[in-house]
């Protein structure tokens, strides 16, 4: 197998590793890696912090285990290796009346990826998570494999699904795709003009899918203020297909300059009429709105970004709304700022959601933001909420036993599974999630 040492980071690019790193392209190659130098399983590293960085040994990049094994159209049942894209699934099955149950915020993610991080999306409230729509995953051991169902291996497949791939390489997984009502999404944009406003309309909201753009900026009467995105898939003309574009070079510190974002934020808000708005978009258009523009993560500069993303339950809106103040009054917020109503739906054991409200905000790395980070991180504890921990660069370890109380259980099966800790990745080590138990 053919290694090459490289220097690869997450997503915020706030945190890289550097080390060995096979790509394999065939379940055989798979096995001769991990028999070779046995590493944690990576994809297209779109998790934010350190999730998908392994400093202190090797990786297998999986991006090219990425082939359709099997597909049944009639009950959309597809069976596809782990490095494929959510987004080329959408791309593949959307003209023929499937999509994944279940997808983030960028199609670049894999679905090795969606499982190991139990990922949710715009329809949480109604779908749950990615790994409630996981049938069957195969787990890959060196020239072993193993394949598990939430029904003969309950346990295992609970820690497998967002357990941060470690308890093995997931190699390939069954997914129940939805059936959509054709290839293009009607939606409908409104303003809302404040934060009570906001949380009234979420749970208002009768859609399958639903987002909030929030101006992390807005105070006083404003504080919370944003546009609400409701979409249903349909039938209708597709819409003009848009370039797309890329960051050329890492964007100058005044880019995201507080003035800089108001004023950006303020267009942005206005930009939907008082009435409201309805169009047709491409389905990747509302799904993977930032995919587009190709590597977007340079607008923060060359010292990368990290996002603040929580969620709280729905008796602790007191607590998120104070987060909100505290951002805006910080002077740090970019405009991405996004507000989601969630339901109970989760799939793992370290899976993030839970019945509530979840609030992302990106900001560009600096020592001011580390410090409001760490600050709204103490508040989510206090409310009994949780840090995504797909998206963290920064949780201090001592938060993690009380957001994520199946850790016990799940660091009992993780070691068994892994008893030599050759999974463990950057971030496992930094939370001591593996030595819970």
């Amino acid at each position: 197998m053919l290694w090459k040492t490289l220097t690869y980071a997450g997503w915020g690019r706030v945190k890289q590793a550097t080390g060995p790193v096979a790509r394999p392209e065939r379940l055989t190659s798979l096995a001769d890696a991990q028999e070779d130098n046995a590493g944690p399983a990576i994809g297209n590293c779109r998790s934010y912090g350190d999730a998908c960085l392994n400093s202190k040994g090797s990786a297998i990049n999986m991006t090219r285990l990425d082939r359709v094994k099997s597909f049944d159209p009639d009950t959309g049942i597809l069976h596809v290796e782990a490095g494929m894209r959510v987004g080329e699934i959408a791309r593949l099955y959307a003209p023929f009346g499937w999509l994944p149950a279940v997808m983030p915020g960028t199609g670049f993610a894999t679905v090795g990826g969606c499982i190991a991080n139990d990922v949710h999306g715009k329809n949480h409230h109604g779908a749950g998570t990615f790994g409630n729509h996981v049938t069957e995953i195969t787990l890959a051991s060196g020239n072993t494999t193993r394949v598990i169902t939430p029904q003969d291996d309950s346990d295992l497949f609970k820690a497998t699904v967002g357990g941060l791939g470690q308890t093995g390489v997931i190699a390939s997984a069954k997914l129940q795709l939805l059936a959509c009502k054709g290839d293009v999404m009607t939606v409908t944009e409104r303003r809302i003009d404040g934060f009570n406003e906001f949380i009234v309309a979420l749970d208002a909201s009768q859609a399958t899918y639903t987002v909030g753009w929030i101006d992390a900026t807005a105070k006083g009467d404003a504080l919370g203020r944003g546009i609400l995105e409701e979409g249903e898939t349909g039938y209708g003309l597709m819409p003009e297909k848009k370039k797309s574009k890329s960051v050329p070079f890492n964007a100058p510190r005044f880019a995201l300059s507080s003035p800089v974002v108001k004023m950006f934020n303020n267009a942005y808000f206005k930009r939907v009429p008082e009435s409201g708005r309805t169009s047709v978009k491409p389905i990747q258009d509302f799904f993977f709105p930032l995919d587009r523009i190709h590597d977007w993560n340079k607008l923060y500069g060359k010292r990368g970004f990290m996002q603040f993303q929580c969620v709280v339950p729905p008796s602790q809106l007191d607590a998120l709304q104070r987060m909100l103040e505290k951002i805006a009054h910080s002077g740090l917020a970019s405009p991405l700022a996004v507000i989601k109503r969630m339901g109970s739906g989760r799939a793992g054991m370290m899976s993030f959601p839970m019945e509530g409200y979840t609030l992302a905000v990106d900001f560009r790395a600096s020592a001011k933001a580390y410090k409001l980070i760490a600050e709204l991180e103490g508040m989510t504890a206090n409310a009994g909420g949780r840090v995504y921990l797909a998206k963290d660069a920064t949780l201090e370890a001592k938060h993690v036993p009380t957001m994520y109380p199946e850790l016990d259980s799940f660091a009992e099966i993780a070691n068994a599974s892994d008893p030599k800790g050759t999974l463990e990745t950057d971030l496992t080590r930094r939370l001591r999630i593996r030595s819970a138990s």
